[in-house]
């Protein structure tokens, strides 16, 4: 069974927002610290997969 990949870019969306939240709650008084921008750069990249796999569900349809 595989899973679809609107529930996979959901997870991803969701981790996300975890990482967010965890790179403004180590943002103590600036947020040029490398836990700060360690957080937010895996944020970017898990919403970025979750954008690829929105398109991959779109192309996967059109077939």
């Amino acid at each position: 069974m595989k899973i679809s990949p609107i529930i996979l870019a959901w997870v991803y969306i969701f981790m996300g927002v975890l990482f967010v939240y965890l790179a403004i709650e180590t943002a103590d008084q600036t947020i040029w610290n490398a836990g700060t921008l360690l957080f937010a750069f895996i944020a970017a990249i898990d919403f970025g997969v979750a954008i690829r796999l929105f398109g991959v569900n779109q192309a996967m349809k059109k077939q």
